[in-house]
């Protein structure tokens, strides 16, 4: 696999990624645009009630938004044309959020295009493709977890309109958060607080009781398996973890890695067929949740590495909505049974 890296007019960083040595030539075509002045500025404030920061970042009221296909961003630069991707062509490419939530030294967001074909899903990517995104969310995790204004990286995607997608070519986004989140924070302290009582790793005992009830797990596989978590908060929700308890994806051994791409585009393509024909795509939030760099050895040692894949969607043409118990008071009411959503997941031809 091939990594090369250039700089847009205004500065902001490119990398091309490439398992067909296509990414030299792709970095060897300039931006030709006008650059122009940054703009981002983010604010990070800390809410003393709910005991969490709240980011601020008002230039993102201007990011683009639904553009028609021919005025795509992210698709490749053509004569009299030129987009965030200068080259004709490419297979996946990484550059600096244009609207970033988090910048100035304070954290770093990024875009991540997964093709170059703006009418491709991740789901009709091809293992091959998959596991090129899998190498570039590895190759950039570990390099924003080593910038100093980063204390934890989430790779995700957002798919679909009812998600708030706001740009429809496939593509994903990696936030070097400058703080641990609100989610992860309260991860750590319940995973340390099992240590203390139990002496045991909580998540080894979620994954091994879902293992032994059987009825949630939607895939099994050598090295991962995929399960409708206990206590789902989604209608539907999966979570994919590696058979061997790793704090990031950065320590997936070889063979995980090789067996990635299969389970993952099964789990997409299951997801899709939810609803049956005719009820439209299926919108998902899909994340890589890792461990936050600086925390104590004992913490990382006992974080795991999962991928948590979720859909708003509960129904043909009905959506989960955060309404006023769970936006109000955080309080989830689920309509769908976990059980139930496991078994619908199994019975869908992927």
């Amino acid at each position: 696999m091939e990594r090369c890296a250039t700089r847009l007019a205004d500065g902001r960083e490119l990398i091309y990624y490439s398992a067909r040595d296509a990414a030299r030539a792709a970095v060897a075509v300039p931006d030709a645009r006008v650059p122009r002045a940054a703009v981002a500025v983010t604010e990070v404030r800390h809410d003393p009630l709910g005991g969490a920061p709240v980011a601020y970042a008002t230039h993102r009221q201007d990011r683009t938004h639904l553009p028609p296909a021919e005025e795509c961003p992210l698709c490749p630069s053509r004569a009299g044309r030129h987009t965030e991707i200068p080259a004709a062509d490419y297979e996946v490419a990484v550059f600096e959020n244009r609207f970033p939530a988090f910048s100035g030294g304070a954290g770093r967001c990024e875009v991540m295009c997964f093709s170059a074909d703006h009418g491709v899903s991740f789901a009709g990517l091809g293992e091959e493709r998959v596991a090129l995104v899998l190498w570039a969310w590895t190759d950039r995790s570990a390099a924003l977890a080593k910038l100093p204004g980063v204390r934890q990286v989430y790779c995700f995607e957002n798919h679909g309109a009812e998600i708030g997608v706001t740009l429809t070519h496939p593509h994903g986004q990696i936030y070097g958060y400058p703080y641990v989140t609100p989610r992860t924070a309260r991860a750590l302290r319940a995973v340390a607080e099992h240590r203390e009582r139990a002496g045991a790793n909580l998540y080894d005992e979620m994954v091994a009781a879902e293992r032994a009830d059987g009825r949630r797990v939607v895939r099994e596989s050598a090295h991962w398996i995929a399960f409708v978590p206990h206590a789902a908060r989604w209608p539907y929700e999966v979570r994919l973890f590696p058979r061997r308890r790793v704090p990031d994806l950065a320590a997936l051994d070889a063979a995980a890695r090789a067996e990635f791409p299969g389970v993952y585009l099964d789990l997409l393509r299951r997801f899709a067929g939810l609803f049956g024909p005719g009820a439209g795509s299926t919108p998902y939030v899909a994340g890589w949740h890792q461990a936050p760099s600086g925390i104590a050895a004992r913490q990382r040692e006992d974080f795991a590495l999962h991928l948590e894949l979720f859909t708003v969607k509960r129904g043909p043409g009905k959506l989960k909505y955060l309404a006023g118990s769970e936006s109000g008071m955080g309080a989830f009411i689920n309509d769908v049974l976990p059980e139930s959503a496991a078994q619908r997941l199994r019975e869908v031809h992927a």
